[in-house]
């Protein structure tokens, strides 16, 4: 990681708290007076919660 240009991930599932967390680094940077640029990324899912529901229940009734 470059001292002069850190980068910061923050995963998780959905409803970890990760926006929390962000929006925590965010307050961190503004008190900081530091120049930053956020990415949230958590509307890239493959499924949406209902699809998910549905595969999840597919999988348990194969035995997966």
């Amino acid at each position: 990681m470059s001292a002069k240009h850190p980068i910061i991930a923050v995963t998780g599932s959905s409803g970890a708290g990760t926006t929390s967390v962000m929006r925590t680094f965010e307050q961190i940077v503004r008190r900081d007076n530091i120049s930053a640029g956020f990415i949230e990324g958590d509307s890239f899912h493959r499924y949406n919660r209902a699809e998910m529901k549905q595969r999840l229940a597919s999988a348990i009734e194969r035995g997966d």
